[in-house]
């Protein structure tokens, strides 16, 4: 646990060092070029895009740069040593100094530069061509080959038990839901005639009418819940117009079933 915790902390001190070898090549490039202070900084939309590009890089970094599972360092007992990691993590300050040798009879003040250009050249050599191609070239091998298909099999597998998990249990609810249509049909055939009986009659006897819709609501609320009772109004509005033709059919029960359950009125619906 020490070592992976040194190996996170010296790989954010290497990226870190790495950003800001970027950052002062930039900044030289741009000086060299005629840039002035000011030119330089009103460069925001410029300086927004390379900080995402870094911090993308430094995204990737971390995710190579995390501990790897029995199974990974099988497909790849090269680059998920320690050793590996090490000198993966510590890659931009190898390049730094790899800069520094190559000052040998140069002036001090060019320094700065050929570090942060050593930097950038070894960490982006490694990161993204050494690093991707030592991988691979790992998979050739029997063993982390033959590994790795067997992996994406066993997820592929575990994969495809999901789905058809997923299927049977939305094949279960349809079913469930099929049955109960069947069930509430054939109980509340009857009371979907009352109610349309109810509905036709005339505006006097409303309030006397309301009163039976109300008691056949929660009857069917009792039976099947909301689904029941979305069933029942359904089945109410079908025999309305099997008994009673063209006649207008006014959707009341919307309204005096408001509060039974979850039942709630919608805008007062003319059909």
């Amino acid at each position: 646990m020490n070592y992976i915790k040194a190996i996170r902390r010296f790989h954010l001190a290497s990226t870190v060092w790495f950003m800001l070898c970027t950052g002062y090549v930039f900044i030289l490039a741009l000086r060299q070029a005629g840039f002035n202070w000011l030119a330089i900084f009103s460069l925001s939309g410029y300086w927004a895009l390379m900080v995402t590009l870094l911090v993308s890089l430094y995204l990737f970094a971390i995710f190579r740069g995390a501990p790897k599972g029995h199974g990974v360092q099988t497909e790849h007992p090269l680059t998920s040593t320690k050793y590996y990691m090490a000198f993966y993590v510590s890659t931009p300050f190898l390049g730094a100094i790899g800069g520094v040798l190559a000052m040998t009879g140069q002036m001090a003040s060019s320094m700065p530069g050929v570090v942060a250009l050593g930097t950038i050249g070894a960490t982006f050599l490694t990161w993204v061509f050494i690093d991707p191609i030592a991988s691979s070239v790992e998979l050739l091998a029997p063993q982390p080959r033959r590994h790795r298909a067997q992996r994406l099999a066993r997820a592929k597998e575990r994969k495809q038990r999901a789905q058809a998990d997923r299927e049977q249990l939305l094949a279960n609810i349809l079913e469930q839901e099929c049955e109960n249509e069947s069930r509430w049909r054939s109980m509340f055939a009857y009371k979907a005639s009352r109610l349309a009986d109810l509905l036709a009659a005339d505006t006097s006897d409303l309030a006397e009418a309301e009163s039976e819709v109300i008691n056949i609501g929660v009857e069917a609320w009792r039976a099947g819940g909301l689904a029941c009772m979305r069933q029942l109004r359904a089945m109410a509005s079908e025999a309305f117009r099997q008994q009673y033709g063209r006649r207008q059919f006014v959707d009341y029960i919307s309204g005096w079933w408001d509060g039974i359950g979850r039942w709630r009125e919608p805008s007062l619906v003319l059909t």
